[in-house]
């Protein structure tokens, strides 16, 4: 585990599990998740995990492995992909860019040595260097509309949703002067769940494909050569629908605690002892909408049905049609 210096900022509190070595917020959650919506401040995600690889066949090398089309990947343009099982169970997310010379990704935290496992044992004659970069590089994110210039010395990924910064791990402090104020990771969750963005580890378990989290398009590319679980993700696009599909709630506001992940989801008309129909993947406290949540469900339960997130009350909405 990798432990952030900025943990020693006012207020700062640590976050817990699979978050560890970052702050989970500095004494003003809803303070924090505002700025960021309004395009201010940073959240240190140094705890996740970076590699890089580097030489002339690299951006060949990673399409034959990689969910992703990637293969003419313009420089500077951030793109995300998965690795998939042989039968097409997610194994990692990778939140990637290319500079030019070096293909930069972070991933989830604690992930990136099996990965870099994965990549060498797969390196064959391509002419390729893999490298966890994890112990010297850390990621910030800028939210959208952030006015601050990253620096042309660091590598950034720009998406919609605000821009990933790698920088020295030995640089952190001085951003954080430079570039506050910071806002802790829960403020990044609560607008992750918002924007319905599934997370490796949360809304995935050992079973779960593509189709059922929304990463078709986004993570994987229907038009491309093969990849390790390729014909999955194909039959299921051409044949059929997934099992599970992500869906987006919104809890009832007057329970003081928030169901933790894995916390089973029922038909409210079924009571607190029907039958289980998913699992509460996220929840959050959101500035705005209240308590929310994101939840992995059968296809079949009805879009309109009221559900109960362990004792919860919960309303849904859609975000993997049936």
């Amino acid at each position: 585990m990798t432990t952030s210096p900025l943990l020693s900022l006012p207020g700062a509190v640590p976050a817990e599990g699979r978050d560890e070595g970052v702050a989970a917020h500095y004494g003003d959650l809803f303070r924090e998740q505002r700025a960021l919506a309004e395009g201010r401040g940073f959240v240190d995600l140094s705890h996740r995990g970076v590699i890089t690889v580097s030489g002339p066949e690299r951006l060949s090398w990673l399409h034959l492995l990689l969910t992703q089309h990637v293969s003419d990947l313009p420089a500077g343009q951030a793109t995300e992909a998965l690795i998939l099982s042989a039968n097409g169970h997610i194994e990692h997310a990778l939140y990637l860019v290319d500079d030019g010379e070096t293909v930069w990704a972070h991933v989830e935290p604690g992930t990136q040595e099996a990965l870099t496992a994965y990549l060498e044992s797969m390196k064959f004659f391509y002419r390729v260097e893999v490298a966890d970069r994890t112990a010297d590089t850390a990621v910030v994110h800028l939210p959208a509309g952030s006015a601050v210039e990253a620096g042309k010395e660091h590598v950034v990924r720009e998406t919609p949703h605000g821009r990933d910064v790698f920088l020295p791990r030995a640089e952190l402090e001085s951003f954080a002067r430079e570039h506050g104020p910071a806002a802790g990771l829960l403020a990044y969750e609560a607008l992750r769940v918002e924007a319905h963005r599934p997370r490796l580890g949360l809304e995935t378990d050992h079973r779960t494909i593509p189709h059922e989290l929304g990463w078709i398009g986004t993570a994987v590319h229907l038009q491309k050569g093969c990849y390790r679980g390729q014909e999955t993700v194909a039959r299921v696009h051409n044949l059929g629908k997934p099992p599970r599909r992500l869906v987006f709630l919104h809890l009832d506001g007057s329970d003081v605690l928030l169901p933790p992940h894995g916390t089973p989801v029922r038909l409210k008309s079924d009571g607190e002892e029907g039958r289980q129909l998913g699992f509460v993947t996220t929840s959050v406290r959101h500035h705005e909408l209240g308590p929310i949540a994101l939840a992995l469900v059968k296809r079949n339960v009805p879009v309109d049905a009221e559900l109960l997130a362990g004792t919860t009350a919960a309303a849904q909405e859609v975000v993997v049609a049936p």
